[in-house]
């Protein structure tokens, strides 16, 4: 058994599950041309997810604001997903090159793709960006052809991480230096504060940077795992800056929703401050854990013994069923697991988005 699961918000069929309702009951995504290979990851922006397999990304959701590339009538009508079709020539970003990398704003998708000698140094956006998101300067806000930055990432450098979050995005180079672009205005770009319409390097970090991911006003910031040094830049809202740690040595992987912070460390164990409203902090008692997976206001996780759980802001089912007041607080729900699963099959990946969560199972 191979496929992937998908329960959540669905109101413009970003789910890619034939329909346009919500669920909260895991249900197959399906794509138009066939199940591809293996997908190895998801990201998702307000209404629409991209998908990427084997360098290839595929789309579901909202296409009018361009993030899905070029689509057809046919596609969108059908609530699926589609492999990215970027121009009319049928030529970049399609079927003969390599995505390595990718992420999505609210309302804008954004591609790392391999150069012809196999390096990570083609940066293009597509969708609609009004607080300069799209990267390539102040006249243009939407596009569903695919742009290049140009100029972008300087000479000799590549593109090792991208992150994105409701309007700004982050690209972390193989130096260990961090540019940034789209909005500026709460100092989640560095300084100085505002609008940032093409990259711009972040600086006064005094660490080589390895990892990024980006909340809805601030920008965290991670070096190596062995010393934990890392930084937050940008709104104090939710205590997300002062309620920080010091450093975060041994970490392993590193999520944010829009006002928190989760850092999963090597023993399995769970880190997390911020925002706590719906309950989206990590609550006492978790099992270890292998993945962990952030979306907009709450936390999906597969545990060391297979299990997918979840928890915080659930009202469209993105947490399972059983809600209190539309969360999941103080607790977890169980949304999957391999015990019910063929004996050949397993949980391979986990994914969320804005109110969505994913399961990937494989052979």
């Amino acid at each position: 058994m191979r496929g992937i699961l998908a329960i959540g918000s669905n109101g413009s069929g970003q789910l890619g599950i034939g329909h346009k309702e919500d669920v909260s009951v895991p249900k197959p995504a399906v794509f138009a041309d066939g199940y591809p290979d293996q997908v190895t990851a998801v990201k998702a922006g307000g209404n629409h997810t991209l998908m990427l397999s084997s360098g290839r990304l595929y789309v579901a959701g909202d296409a009018t604001s361009g993030a899905c590339g070029l689509v057809s009538h046919h596609n969108t009508s059908n609530s699926l997903f589609w492999q990215l079709r970027t121009d009319n020539d049928d030529a970049s970003l399609t079927k003969h090159v390599t995505i390595r990398l990718f992420a999505a704003s609210w309302e804008a998708s954004f591609v790392v793709q391999q150069d012809e000698n196999g390096r990570a140094t083609k940066v293009y956006s597509f969708g609609t960006g009004n607080k300069g998101e799209l990267g390539v300067g102040e006249l243009l806000f939407r596009s569903s052809q695919a742009q290049l930055i140009e100029a972008f990432p300087p000479s000799d450098l590549e593109v090792v991480d991208l992150a994105a979050s409701v309007h700004h995005v982050v690209a972390v180079l193989s130096n260990g230096e961090v540019y940034g672009w789209g909005n500026g205005r709460k100092g989640q770009l560095g300084e100085p504060d505002g609008m940032v319409y093409s990259p711009r390097k972040i600086c006064g970090i005094d660490f080589k940077v390895t990892r990024a991911v980006c909340g809805r006003e601030f920008t965290y910031l991670l070096g190596e795992p062995v010393d934990g040094k890392h930084i937050i830049l940008g709104s104090d809202k939710w205590n997300v800056r002062s309620s920080a740690p010091l450093a975060v040595p041994g970490w392993k992987d590193v999520g944010t929703s829009w006002g928190g912070v989760f850092v999963l460390q090597k023993d399995g164990k769970l880190l997390s401050w911020g925002r706590d409203d719906h309950g989206q902090l990590a609550p006492s008692g978790l099992p270890d854990l292998s993945q962990i997976a952030v979306g907009s206001e709450h936390v999906v996780c597969l545990t060391s013994e297979g299990d997918v759980v979840a928890w915080g802001w659930g009202e469209h089912g993105n947490c399972g069923p059983g809600t209190v007041n539309g969360d999941i607080r103080g607790r977890w729900n169980t949304i999957a697991s391999a015990k019910y699963l063929p004996p050949t099959s397993k949980i391979l990946a986990i994914g969320a988005g804005c109110a969505t969560s994913w399961i990937f199972v494989g052979d």
